[in-house]
């Protein structure tokens, strides 16, 4: 049996639950999020914990075991305490700005990159050169710092780039020049 998915999930006060038709709507302070469970996989929902329940000891049930219960806590945490991860602008003249719903950046090219901001992502930026992303589904604000972070990721001779706040970029020995 997976160990992630046998593990019961505690649910807070503050939540609500609906389980209708394979779909689990999930509403909190923060926010509604829905999450579809597939075919094989049950849920029993008692007081305030969730069990997450494999119908067949079949591979493809094993792997969904897991997933659906982290996917699970993942939703329960983000309408509740929410998800957030943070961009750092490293470069001479990297700058961000925040026009309305369009993150405008100036990352070097001989034209600024507008980046329209999806619905459920909330954006602030401090000092032009920190992105704060936030919001309730951690996939979909780790997938827009993914595309934020790719415009120009951070290259190993001078670290210049956009980094993960917490990332650690590893440097390069440029040329080493002529020999005598």
């Amino acid at each position: 049996m997976s160990r992630i998915g046998r593990l019961p999930i505690i649910v807070p006060n503050n939540v609500e639950l609906k389980y209708n038709n394979n779909e689990l709507e999930i509403k909190g302070p923060l926010g509604i999020i829905k999450q579809q469970i597939p075919e094989g996989i049950e849920i029993k929902i008692e007081s305030k914990t969730i069990n997450v329940i494999r119908k067949s000891d079949l591979k493809k049930y094993k792997a969904l075991h897991g997933l659906v219960r982290s996917l699970i806590y993942n939703h329960i945490v983000g309408v509740t305490k929410g998800w957030s991860k943070r961009l750092q602008l490293v470069g001479v003249g990297y700058r961000a700005n925040l026009k309305g719903n369009v993150l405008v950046l100036s990352l070097g090219y001989s034209h600024d990159i507008e980046y329209k901001i999806p619905d459920g992502i909330q954006v602030k930026v401090d000092q032009q050169v920190k992105i704060e992303l936030t919001g309730i589904d951690k996939q979909k604000v780790g997938q827009v710092s993914a595309i934020i972070r790719s415009f120009r990721p951070p290259e190993p001779y001078k670290g210049k780039g956009i980094r993960y706040e917490d990332e650690l970029v590893r440097r390069k020995a440029g040329k080493a020049g002529k020999g005598k």
